[in-house]
């Protein structure tokens, strides 16, 4: 069980772009860095409006002189600090990630990026080879991937309690786009732009998050083939989608489904995963985070709790709440964060073997997200056809 204990010797000294006071998922960021004294918030560039961005900042409690005009100021002024940032989250939309990413991997900054990661599979790819060469690492951000259930899940279909898996099926839906996108935000204008969001909206904005949950569960598991069809349902959209259905045929026999979508409406956000064996099923949602539903075949269902004895190791280590409270995303977020702290410690004290055996959402995470959605667009492009995943 995580209990607040410095893991690592000291604090990593953090900055964030991105992440300002009318932000979406700056807080989530800061929530889930400065829970277990892994990182100290030192700077930061926080909005494109660079008075609003200082005086938030200032509120956060970084120094004036801290709060710079754009991660270009940020990285200039940093580096001729002898206390200077070493690791920056990037919490800033789409089209600026790979820009941003490569300028900090230059300056010898680790980072930890929103996802998708990049626009292209090649933008990784590059990506990977400077971490690599500078020793850095690269986090991604994939909200819900640090949850302990999650990680039941994952045990359980190890050590073979489900059986072999035959189908996948995963949701994530919401209703927050269903109107059209006349009043807007900006968070929503630029999701829906492929000039800032990339070739894709609702699959690389949440279709990611669960396809790279559904890689934790079933490491084993490779998509041989899948078909994407997507709509635009608000014509205004084209060519992004705001909904999109995925079938996948997988290496071992199993046959996948997704449905993604921000138009369901009426529907809060919402996770959901199915995974079905020979033997027995799992199924988990974020809207009822607490509970496993486990259902062998040919007995009454069990609910499984998270943070009882009964579950496996592999849950208990990343467990926070306890059993009688609630293990949410907050939580969650504080997993990842430590998980990357520990990452960036090992690869600056040159501890190869930790790395090697080490669970956190790295370039790897992110570059099979892009692949993923390369795959996708592919399929739906050319007329919702199956294509082999490559």
């Amino acid at each position: 069980m995580i209990n607040g204990e410095r893991l690592i010797d000291r604090p990593l000294r953090w900055g964030m772009v991105g992440g300002g006071r009318t932000g979406q998922v700056g807080y989530k960021h800061r929530t889930g860095a400065l829970r277990d004294g892994s990182y100290q918030l030192v700077c930061g560039a926080f909005d494109l409006d660079v008075a609003r961005g200082r005086d938030f900042g200032v509120k956060l409690g970084v120094a004036p002189e801290r709060c710079h005009d754009d991660y270009k100021a940020l990285i200039a002024a940093e580096s001729q600090r002898p206390d200077g940032v070493e690791v920056v989250s990037i919490a800033t939309p789409n089209f600026t990630h790979y820009e941003i990413t490569k300028a900090c991997l230059e300056a010898g900054l680790h980072v930890i990026c929103e996802k998708p990661l990049f626009f292209t599979v090649a933008e990784c790819d590059e990506i990977a080879r400077l971490a690599e060469e500078k020793g850095l690492i690269v986090g991604v951000t994939y909200g819900f991937s640090g949850h302990p259930l999650l990680h039941q899940m994952a045990a359980m279909v190890k050590k073979g309690i489900l059986g072999d898996i035959r189908i996948v099926d995963m949701q994530y839906t919401h209703g927050f786009s269903s109107g059209d996108d006349a009043n807007a935000s900006d968070a929503q204008k630029w999701r829906t732009n492929p000039a800032t969001s990339g070739p894709t909206f609702v699959l690389g904005d949440i279709g990611t998050h669960i396809y790279y949950m559904s890689q934790i569960v079933l490491p084993h598991m490779k998509i041989e083939k899948l078909l994407c069809d997507r709509q635009s349902f608000i014509r205004s959209r084209a060519p992004l989608e705001d909904n999109a259905y995925v079938l996948s045929h997988y290496d071992n026999g199993a046959v996948g489904r997704l449905w993604v979508s921000s138009v369901n409406a009426g529907s809060m956000a919402s996770q959901r995963f199915r995974f079905v064996g020979s033997k027995a099923s799992v199924e988990w949602t974020d809207t009822q985070p607490n509970e496993l539903i486990y259902e062998v075949q040919g007995q009454p269902p069990q609910v499984l709790h998270h943070g009882m004895p009964y579950l496996e190791d592999e849950s208990l280590r990343y467990e926070r709440m306890g059993a009688l409270h609630t293990e949410g995303l907050g939580d969650s977020w504080s997993n990842i964060y430590l998980w990357i702290a520990q990452a960036i410690d090992a690869k600056k004290r040159g501890d190869a073997a930790f790395l090697r055996d080490h669970h956190y959402p790295g370039i790897k995470a992110g570059t099979d997200g892009v692949r993923w959605l390369e795959n996708c667009v592919r399929s739906a492009d050319a007329g919702s056809v199956w294509v082999r995943f490559e």
